[in-house]
């Protein structure tokens, strides 16, 4: 397994822990989280790693439970893009259980996680890596 597939594995750990020092350890201090894909939750890009772990944090406050599910992977696909499709189950304040399959491409620079872009199909997130 790629270093690259560890840290994507260990992050997600760590969020699912709610442990948010934990999930940004391995984010370099220019990453972006490109969530402007959403169909739902704050849609939108986030630069720095203040406003990523400000987006994180707002999401996790908002949500009783949170738990991603890692699905059949995740795959270096290209040196330094990380490929992981994802099934997110989240429960609301309010009881509201809700389920979420996306994909994410990841990318890295010298061991530090530079970006996340969020996709809804895999074959969305396939295409952006420019495999089949």
């Amino acid at each position: 397994m790629s270093q690259n597939v560890e840290i994507v594995r260990r992050n997600t750990d760590a969020y699912n822990r709610r442990d948010l020092d934990g999930f940004m350890a391995d984010w370099a201090p220019d990453a972006v989280v490109d969530w402007s894909n959403s169909e739902g939750w704050e849609a939108d890009v986030y630069r720095g790693r203040d406003e990523v772990r400000a987006f994180v944090q707002q999401f996790l406050e908002a949500f009783e439970e949170i738990q991603i599910e890692l699905v059949d992977g995740p795959t270096e696909v290209k040196d330094g893009v990380v490929f992981a499709e994802n099934v997110t189950r989240l429960r609301g304040r309010d009881g509201v259980e809700v389920e979420a399959r996306s994909a994410w491409l990841v990318t890295f620079r010298d061991g530090q996680q530079v970006s996340l872009t969020l996709y809804q199909t895999r074959g969305e997130a396939l295409e952006a890596a420019g495999l089949p």
